[in-house]
């Protein structure tokens, strides 16, 4: 059934507009609407709060008429005459979302509700949307038109939003995980360098369900939030984020952190992670050691394509380490490099080494950042082996996003008008 809906009305054309009984007297002005929040895209209207002789008094919406028609009316037979309380779930709309931040799940980005769209769909008033522009801010400098109608093509779906609700004091809600998932990590982090720190509190809170999600939202973090929503962990709950973390990235955060938590954080990592963190450690951070990712798959010369590609499956390694697979001689020194691609057209008999890239260079651990570059750049490599000068032994990777990672300036996105903040 195609559902029917009348025009799109803006939230401040209703605020402290007079409510009329039946008779035509006023009897008071409306403060706010109060809006459910739930499994609806477009929340539902539940009635409003009406100030009545200095009281605070709640009215539902089906004894409140005239809202499409700019003069508010009570249409029941009293008024109930008790102080209003919020229930669990309501938001108070101009209260709680206009003029706040929110966000933008189609786009990733922090909106700002400058306006509320409502809309009565199949008789039932909704929260359709909000207007992010700047002519709700002239309206409330110029006034409010009663009954003013709004283009819907100038509005942001509500059903793409979601609120920040941590400053409800009875929201059970809070942003929903499977939600934020859709974004690319990166984005979540964007997202929480533009909020403010309870909002950006609200988000760790809601990735934090997918422990992984967690740990790649906190590397792509800048430094300064990193710290900042550590400050508060205990050394177990840092060392498990950590943990999770990707060895070079947990070193760097390692290094970050005041002097005294280091040493406990770093006696809590399991083994494995800690002997990698602590090798990584030992270099300074602008070289191709303290670049590097110690994490890579690689097979023995020996090894045939289907041997190689078994490797790949069996891998615990995450999808961006597994780009490229080494071939290592009998002393660890890599004689090749091949890609999952040259691996699937082979024939599975064939030796690994037989579709790899031969001419290999690599980067030795106390290059400099620019060594590094100069290198990639010059062999159009988008990852470069490091292996020590004594044996060539390999000993890790260094990736061209983390190349990007150390050149670019911290905060690069904003610098570039690249903010998650849409006006």
């Amino acid at each position: 059934m195609v559902a029917t809906v009348t025009d799109i009305f803006h939230l401040s054309t209703f605020l402290h507009r007079p409510i009329f009984d039946r008779e035509g007297d006023r009897i008071g002005r409306v403060q706010d609407l109060v809006a459910r929040l739930g499994d609806d895209a477009h929340p539902p209207v539940v009635g409003a709060v009406i100030r009545i002789e200095g009281r605070d008094l709640f009215v539902p919406i089906r004894k409140i008429g005239g809202l499409d028609q700019g003069r508010v009316t009570f249409e029941g037979r009293r008024v109930d005459l008790r102080r209003f309380e919020r229930r669990p779930g309501e938001l108070l709309l101009a209260e709680d979302l206009l003029a706040r931040h929110l966000i933008n799940l189609v786009r990733g980005r922090l909106i700002s509700a400058n306006e509320i769209e409502l809309a009565q769909i199949d008789g039932t008033w909704e929260v359709v949307g909000v207007d992010p522009g700047r002519r709700p801010l002239l309206r409330r400098l110029l006034g409010p038109t009663v009954g003013q109608r709004v283009k819907a093509e100038v509005i942001v779906d509500f059903a793409s939003i979601e609120p920040f609700v941590g400053h409800v004091p009875t929201a059970r809600l809070r942003i929903p995980y499977r939600k934020l998932a859709k974004l690319h990590p990166a984005q979540i982090a964007d997202l929480v360098e533009q909020a403010s720190h309870e909002e950006g509190e609200e988000i760790i809170e809601a990735v934090g369900l997918d422990r992984e999600l967690e740990a790649d939202v906190f590397e792509e973090l800048d430094t300064t939030h990193q710290l900042e929503f550590l400050e508060d962990r205990s050394d177990a709950d840092a060392a498990r984020l950590l943990a999770r973390m990707e060895p070079d990235s947990a070193a760097d955060l390692i290094t970050e952190i005041e002097q005294e938590r280091r040493s406990p954080i770093l006696d809590l990592l399991p083994s494995e992670q800690q002997a990698k963190v602590r090798n990584l450690l030992t270099y300074n951070a602008d070289t191709a050691g303290g670049l590097m990712s110690p994490d890579f798959l690689s097979v023995p010369v020996t090894a045939t394509v289907d041997e190689a590609l078994e490797a790949v499956r069996a891998s615990r390694l995450p999808a961006a380490s597994l780009h490229a697979v080494f071939v290592l001689d009998d002393d660890g020194r890599p004689v090749g490099v091949t890609s999952i691609a040259a691996l699937v057209r082979a024939r599975g008999a064939e030796l690994a080494l037989g579709v790899a890239r031969t001419d290999l260079t690599h980067a030795h651990p106390q290059w400099d950042v620019h060594q590094v570059a100069r290198t990639m750049s010059d062999f159009n490599l988008t990852v470069l082996p490091v292996a020590t000068d004594e044996d060539g032994r390999m000993v890790g990777v260094v990736t061209v996003d983390d190349l990007l990672d150390e050149l670019l300036p911290q905060g690069w996105r904003r610098e570039f008008g690249m903010s998650t903040v849409e006006e």
